[in-house]
């Protein structure tokens, strides 16, 4: 008879509360010490760590609902099973809650070897405590237990496996990634996204305006969600989240870190940056594959470890945080892109921001692939993270946003054109992210483009920007461009046909 597969559930993990061998929710100051032969500690106090790998294992990871699973794969997650159940093993065990709402939040459980409290550090500031309570998601991460990683995931269940990464981010992920699922399944969507609160003058009070940046990973997201638009109060803007979000039905954005942010930190500056410089800089920050010296010099501008580096920072550090996670109602999404046949801004229709949400157009960068680091990509969603069908994802997107009636754009944080190219600068993105939030920014339909591009930006000079102005026989490069839109869109099977036929 053959022998029937377990499935493996968090029941199959012993009680941390009661296993002698559990070391279970420490402080913080504990985590720091069980880690402390491996820390370097910087000039103004923080702990500063050097990762063997620097970057998730992307093409090393599986789940169950998009991979074919095998003995060997769930042999992966009894490997984690038997590893925490050993009493021979020096055993970590940390709990805390992703997400407030009540319709997304979940507790999270990591166990790993107690050597490695450095991960648990990092992690357990991202997000709020939780004790006493029974775990939705478990993760067992054993750097050690593979010469190669190897990561599986059951998402129905809520476990993941990590063996042979000590990178933080994938534990971060584990349970960022189900967050997304779980919201999958309450009927909104997960969203790889910054969420901001944008107050604005109106009349007699105030209006606020809630907005969504998605992008990948090192491509300005964060610095956009926390950008403050340079409003003088009461005017103002608040960051919600800068990385994972869930778009629930009723149009509330479900934010999943209360505690803190995972920054990229190669060439962060106070100049440019100062709000994240000083959290990176406070003795709360945790730092990971940042160049810092014996004496505990940090140099940012050191790509020593590589160009992912890494802080985690804390949100009370940051001015522009506000106390709450949770967007109330969001009222535009802006997709980044750096596609130099792109306009600074473009307005789309809820079917044309289905092709941009499934094209996630962007460049690669250090969080991804390190050896591909400034090719052309495109991710679903500008989500790695997506678990089940991607056309589906296109279809649940669009109908949310035309059911909320949300307004969406696309925005080129690059430059404009192939020949002599117009850089967009910081100041160009803020003043048309001003205008689009107080509703400045006069639009038309352009015939070339095939899309509605501004007209007038109050404080700059759009007409710059006209992309068929910087690239030369601009009408065969848009039309391949759109060839090659339309063939990509066409590799999703249950993707709606007239997304597809869409495509801008």
């Amino acid at each position: 008879m053959e022998e029937t597969i377990h499935w493996p559930t968090t029941a199959d993990f012993p009680d941390p509360a009661t296993a002698d061998h559990v070391t279970y929710n420490p402080t913080l100051a504990e985590l720091r010490e069980y880690s402390a032969h491996l820390e370097t500690t910087t000039d103004y106090g923080a702990p500063s760590y050097v990762s063997d790998y620097r970057s998730r294992s992307a093409a090393q990871t599986a789940n169950s609902v998009d991979d074919s699973f095998d003995d060997d794969d769930f042999e992966v997650f009894q490997r984690g099973i038997d590893w925490v159940s050993d009493p021979s093993n020096d055993v970590l065990c940390v709990d805390r809650v992703v997400g407030r709402h009540e319709d997304v939040s979940a507790v999270c459980r990591l166990y790993l070897p107690k050597e490695y409290g450095r991960i648990a550090l990092a992690w357990a500031k991202l997000l709020e405590p939780a004790e006493g309570t029974t775990p939705d998601f478990v993760t067992v991460q054993l750097p050690d237990a593979t010469d190669e990683p190897c990561i599986r995931v059951l998402p129905e269940a809520g476990i993941t496996t990590v063996l042979g990464s000590d990178y933080t981010g994938e534990a971060k992920k584990s349970f960022l990634r189900l967050f997304m699922f779980r919201a999958k399944q309450a009927g909104g969507l997960g969203l790889h996204a910054g969420s901001k609160r944008v107050t604005l003058e109106a009349g007699d009070g105030y209006r606020d305006v809630g907005q969504l940046y998605l992008g990948l990973s090192g491509t300005g997201k964060s610095t956009l969600t926390s950008h403050g638009l340079w409003l003088d109060g009461p005017e103002g803007a608040e960051m919600l989240q800068d990385d994972v979000c869930a778009l629930l039905p009723s149009g509330t954005v479900a934010g999943s870190e209360g505690g803190g942010l995972y920054i990229k930190t190669l060439g962060l500056g106070a100049a440019e940056q100062p709000e994240l410089y000083g959290a990176a800089t406070n003795e709360s920050a945790v730092l990971e594959n940042v160049s810092v010296a014996a004496d505990g010099t940090v140099d940012f501008d050191d790509p020593a470890y590589g160009r992912n580096a890494r802080a985690v920072i804390q949100r009370d550090c940051l001015a522009s945080s506000a106390a709450d996670i949770d967007l109330e109602s969001v009222d535009q999404v802006f997709f980044i892109t750096r596609n130099p046949l792109m306009p600074p801004i473009a307005k789309l229709d809820e079917t044309q921001a289905a092709v941009a949400f499934m094209l996630g157009e962007s460049v690669e960068t250090s969080a991804g692939d390190p050896s591909r680091i400034g090719e052309p990509i495109r991710v679903v969603g500008t989500n790695p993270f997506i678990v089940g069908s991607q056309g589906d994802e296109g279809n649940r997107f669009r109908t949310l946003i035309d059911e909320l009636d949300v307004d969406c754009f696309v925005i080129n944080t690059g430059s404009v054109g192939t020949d002599d190219p117009v850089d967009v600068g910081v100041e160009e993105t803020v003043a048309i992210l001003e205008g689009v939030a107080r509703g400045t920014v006069e639009w038309a339909y352009d015939e070339e483009l095939g899309l509605t591009v501004p007209t007038h930006v109050p404080g700059i000079d759009i007409d710059r920007y006209v992309v068929a102005e910087h690239v030369e026989n601009f009408a065969d490069a848009h039309s391949a461009l759109r060839d090659e839109r339309k063939a990509y869109l066409a590799q999703f099977e249950r993707l709606d046909d007239d997304i597809v036929n869409s495509a801008y």
